[in-house]
């Protein structure tokens, strides 16, 4: 977990980080994605990016959880999404995705990632012991405020930004 201000390097950090790991590390894929303020509203969006490369892999997840994530990432319809779900269904791709060699998950800018996809990264983060996989994640401290209009609650309430906290509890 990298935390700073903003400005002070974290992407060239991570970029470097990623850099030695596929050195250290033949036959590593990549999957990453970066958290955007403009997508705050939008459940699973930063999700959506981390998994896009791992779709293809639906097909082995058990139907519960496939039909979770195909209905979070709007591939489908159906019942509202369950968290839980969703974050079995992601530890499954990674899984299946890994068995072809190490992952590097990176996840850049973390305080702008949806509230979904927060929780669904804390979940997978704190389950890695079991793969081989490598989670580098940078986050903006202290945590800008929320704008109000991407958040639902009434203009009288802070909108919660992920913090360290969140992917890293103590």
């Amino acid at each position: 977990m990298l935390r700073g201000e903003p400005g002070v390097g974290k992407t060239s950090l991570l970029d470097a980080a990623l850099e030695a790991a596929l050195e250290a590390a033949s036959g590593c894929r990549v999957l990453r994605t970066s958290g955007f303020e403009s997508e705050l509203p939008g459940a699973f969006a930063g999700l959506y990016g981390l998994c896009q490369p791992m779709l293809d892999g639906l097909d082995h997840l058990p139907p519960p959880q496939r039909d979770a994530l195909q209905s979070a990432f709007g591939l489908a319809a159906g019942e509202p999404p369950n968290v839980f779900l969703i974050g079995l269904a992601v530890l499954g791709l990674l899984s299946d995705f890994g068995s072809a060699g190490p992952i590097v998950c990176v996840v850049d800018d973390a305080q702008w990632l949806d509230a979904e996809s927060t929780q669904v990264v804390a979940f997978v983060a704190r389950r890695l012991h079991a793969e081989s996989l490598a989670l580098f994640i940078s986050i903006r401290e202290p945590p800008s405020p929320t704008p109000s209009l991407a958040c639902p609650s009434s203009a009288s309430q802070a909108c919660p930004t992920p913090t360290r906290a969140d992917f890293c509890p103590r």
